[in-house]
């Protein structure tokens, strides 16, 4: 395990300033994940942190140690990629190895290394298969192999499920995270999606144009965002916002309320509206609404037995509400 610190890291390509002023601290043993929008900075951080970038200006520190101007091979980290990158004419077995190889490290010990990956990734039937003969999430498992035999002090993943189907997310999800808890190593890992972030991290890092906007767990940024974009970023359906006129009603410039904290009647509420959509999944329901305060969405549990075009009124849950103003939270 090793602590990563970022001490007011910036990286500019010519003119183009992508992160201007970082400082970060994930600490040893954590998942933190850093999840942001396309081009918000995330996959430059980390490539900064694993040295396949230079730093414009700053420090990068892992284990109290300046890796700053050192090499990749230098900084005692593995990365795993969006793209598998594996060697289609080796077997697993020679994929997971072949950096221990490269490094001439004992047969014995590469064996030995080789054996405890594939157990802990559950690839000991497919050693001897080729990636042709592989699903797409056993191929990442392999990927993620190669990382583990060669022992580092901090794991670093970029998009590694974006090229997965929805189901194998969903599992790959569950077995990065059991892997984290094994293995004890600090582990970043690099999204745009949110979900991702908030079912597999102890700390989140939530990044919008080379800022951090805040950092904190999955369920204190969920609770109490500090800005509008993670109000609106985290979680699932988006926050709903209203401004104007009804938000200074409610005390704020902007007020933010999540879809599970508004109460539906057909009676009686503080907005009337119509119902344009619904969506049934069974153990919930998502509706769209258009309201006097704006189009809003509801979360439900089960089917709210009605259909769009019915006349409904909605009322926000007073304690769970979100006043914003000047883009920052005062409630």
């Amino acid at each position: 395990m090793a602590e990563v610190r970022l001490e007011h890291v910036k990286k500019a390509f010519g003119e183009v300033v992508v992160i201007p002023d970082i400082n970060l601290e994930v600490e040893a043993g954590s998942f933190t994940v850093l999840v942001g929008p396309s081009g918000c900075g995330k996959s430059t951080l980390l490539r900064l942190i694993a040295g396949l970038e230079e730093t414009t200006d700053g420090k990068i520190f892992i284990n109290g140690v300046d890796v700053t101007d050192k090499l990749p091979s230098d900084r005692n980290i593995s990365m795993v990629f969006q793209s598998y990158a594996l060697y289609p004419h080796m077997t697993v077995a020679q994929n997971i190895g072949f950096s221990l190889k490269i490094a001439k490290r004992p047969r014995e010990e590469i064996e030995e290394a080789v054996r405890r990956a594939s157990a802990i990734l559950q690839l000991d039937d497919y050693l001897l298969r080729k990636p042709r003969q592989l699903s797409g999430g056993q191929r990442q498992r392999v990927a993620i192999g190669r990382a583990i035999v060669r022992n580092p002090k901090v794991f670093l993943f970029d998009e590694p499920l974006s090229n997965l189907d929805a189901s194998l997310r969903t599992q790959m999800r569950v077995e990065i995270a059991e892997l984290h808890h094994r293995l004890n190593a600090t582990t970043v890992y690099v999204t745009h999606d949110q979900i991702e972030a908030m079912t597999m991290a102890d700390k989140i890092v939530v990044l919008n144009q080379g800022k951090i906007e805040q950092a904190g767990s999955p369920i204190e940024l969920y609770k109490t965002p500090k800005t509008p974009f993670v109000a609106t970023f985290i979680g699932s359906p988006q926050m709903n916002m209203i401004n104007g006129a009804e938000a200074r009603k409610l005390g704020a410039e902007l007020y933010g309320i999540r879809a599970e904290h508004l109460d539906l009647s057909t009676s009686a509420g503080r907005w009337k509206g119509s119902l344009r959509h619904v969506e049934y999944l069974g153990l919930e329901t998502i509706a769209y609404v258009d309201t006097e305060a704006g189009s809003l969405t509801l979360r439900k549990e089960g089917d709210l037995g009605l259909a769009p075009g019915a006349e409904v009124y909605l009322t926000p849950q007073e304690a769970n509400g979100h006043r914003f103003r000047d883009g920052i939270r005062i409630s």
